[in-house]
């Protein structure tokens, strides 16, 4: 929806400040605006208007001196407002005022009444809180400078070289200056031993379709990304129909190397029955790496998956804008929730699979959430995540773990979200869809693309360089060349030591080839062969 930036403390320069924000003008290309508190702190938005598109600018004012920035959605706001705010007089219609009047309500303790992906910042006189979203769909970084002045922004290049320390805001959690951090978000799930609640297939699938059904509230045009994956491909099917139902029709859009890329053509299957609009876009490996450095610097990582996936998603999010689309809905979650990574089939037990899939929950902010936030947002495009929901996370990762696990079905991952759309008498999906192997974005645009990659990054990198890069990096000292070249690339725009340490490499457990590509694990099939297990029953 936005990027917000927020300074505590006297003595900074304004237009510096609107400078150091419009760094972030990509993530909010409607409108900018900068507040100066009586304190001398400042607040500064940089807005995509998706809800109250007229009088829903910000930094909001509350009723009293408080005021707030906010970037992302609050889709329970209207029951908000009819309810425990209904005392309260509103300035705008937007989703965001809710937050700044719970503050005046509640004090500290409201995030837990927010049902949406946020990240937020209000000042109140010398009293400020800042608080992120449960599982860190919206990101967030705090930083202290040589004035012990603190700042709040929504991406790393704003702060980094004001800083002389920063780091990423915790999710689910918010801050004060008199109670540091305070972990609000407590589900019962991160209980590592309660997961023995009893399968319902209807609960799994109702819960899906109202975090779908919420993820729609928008006054601008929606559409989705389409891989033809079990993930984005439920989504899309949830979305239109029901979008179908206030007979509108569904934009998808896909992306791969060729016609003939794996997700292309599995993408155009699902779209194909289930009626959307669908967009194909194709791409070179050459442009690719033309774009590499662009990828890096938005996406603020050098972790190799989120490079490898971050470069088509860049180039799609910008085809998807360019058709005038500001909000697009993902498949991210679906498989830390489910364990539907191949390696998880590996697990050793069940209590390590487990435990594996409420860590990659946990942890998803630092690696899959910040390519499907970032990437979009360095086009204005917002991605809204439905599996990452709060209720339906409750519902489904508390499932009695043999219930999640490949080998209790033939080897099939997320066999039970796959069961829970298997409705015959009203498909959601054509079966080939439906049953589809997992296969990751990066591998799935076609498989040339990662392996001309790694040969390209190669041919960029001596010998020389890389055995000297744990001294020339000795934090996550790069091991292979293009690991290497990333981390060069991220160095020249982030060369700050507390830039190296917001990052954390995804790796596959339980299995020797840790390259993350899917196609590393001996359980991933070839391309063209099917493994339709529909027949198998729970």
């Amino acid at each position: 929806m936005s990027g917000l930036l927020a300074v505590i403390g006297k003595g900074k320069d304004p237009q510096l400040v609107k400078e150091l924000s419009a760094r972030m003008s990509h993530r909010g290309p409607d409108e900018s605006d900068l507040h100066i508190m009586e304190n001398g702190s400042i607040m500064c938005h940089e807005s995509l208007s998706i809800i109250d598109l007229k009088s829903g600018k910000q930094p909001i004012k509350g009723t009293n001196k408080a005021w707030m920035v906010h970037d992302g959605e609050i889709y329970n706001y209207q029951e908000l407002k009819d309810t425990v705010l209904k005392e309260h007089s509103f300035r705008t219609k937007s989703d965001s005022e809710v937050i700044v009047h719970l503050y005046e309500e509640f004090g500290h303790k409201f995030c837990n009444m927010l049902d949406g992906d946020f990240a937020f910042v209000i000042i109140d006189g010398d009293n400020y809180i800042a608080a992120r979203d449960a599982v860190g769909v919206k990101p967030l970084y705090y930083g202290l400078d040589e004035r012990g002045r603190i700042y709040f922004s929504s991406e790393m290049k704003s702060i980094s070289d004001q800083c002389k320390s920063f780091s990423t805001f915790p999710p689910g959690h918010y801050y004060t200056g008199k109670t540091g951090f305070v972990k609000y978000y407590n589900p019962e799930y991160e209980d590592h031993s309660n997961a023995s609640q009893k399968l319902d297939l209807d609960l799994i699938r109702e819960t899906l379709v109202e975090a779908t059904r919420k993820r729609l509230m928008s006054e601008v045009p929606v559409g989705v990304l389409l891989s033809g994956g079990l993930d984005s491909s439920l989504t899309s099917a949830i979305a239109a129909r029901l979008l179908k139902e206030n007979s509108e029709k569904l934009h998808s859009f896909s992306i791969g190397l060729d016609a003939d890329a794996p997700d292309n053509k599995a993408a155009r299957a699902a779209a194909e029955f289930l009626g959307t609009e669908h967009h194909e876009i194709h791409f070179t490996v050459e442009e690719g790496v033309e774009i590499l450095e662009k990828v890096i610097y938005h996406i603020e990582t050098y972790d190799i998956i989120s490079v490898r996936s971050g470069v088509p998603m860049y180039l799609l999010s910008k085809a998807i804008a360019d058709k005038g689309i500001k909000v697009i809905l993902s498949g991210e979650g679906a498989d830390e929730v489910f364990g539907g990574h191949l390696y998880f089939r590996n697990a050793p037990s069940a209590q390590e699979f487990q435990d594996e899939t409420i860590e990659r929950v946990q942890k998803m902010f630092t690696a899959d959430l910040l390519r499907a936030d970032k990437i979009p947002m360095a086009h204005g495009l917002e991605a809204r995540i439905p599996f990452l929901d709060k209720e339906f996370l409750e519902a489904a990762i508390r499932i009695k773990t043999e219930e999640k696990q490949p080998k209790t079905y033939d080897g099939i991952e997320k066999y039970i979200l796959r069961k829970a759309f298997d409705t015959p008498e009203n498909p959601y999906l054509p079966q080939e869809v439906l049953w589809r192997q997992k296969e990751q974005f990066s591998d799935g645009v076609g498989y040339n693309w990662v392996d001309e990659l790694i040969d390209y990054c190669a041919g960029q990198v001596s010998d020389e360089q890389l055995a000297g890069a744990s001294a020339e990096f000795p934090y996550n000292s790069p091991t292979t060349k293009e690991a290497y070249l990333y981390r060069s690339i991220f160095h020249k725009f982030y060369p700050q030591v507390s830039a190296a340490h917001t990052v954390r490499k995804w790796i596959p457990r339980w299995q020797e080839n840790q390259d993350p590509s899917g196609r590393a694990n001996a359980a991933h099939v070839k391309a063209g062969v099917e493994t339709s297990k529909a027949g198998v029953t729970v």
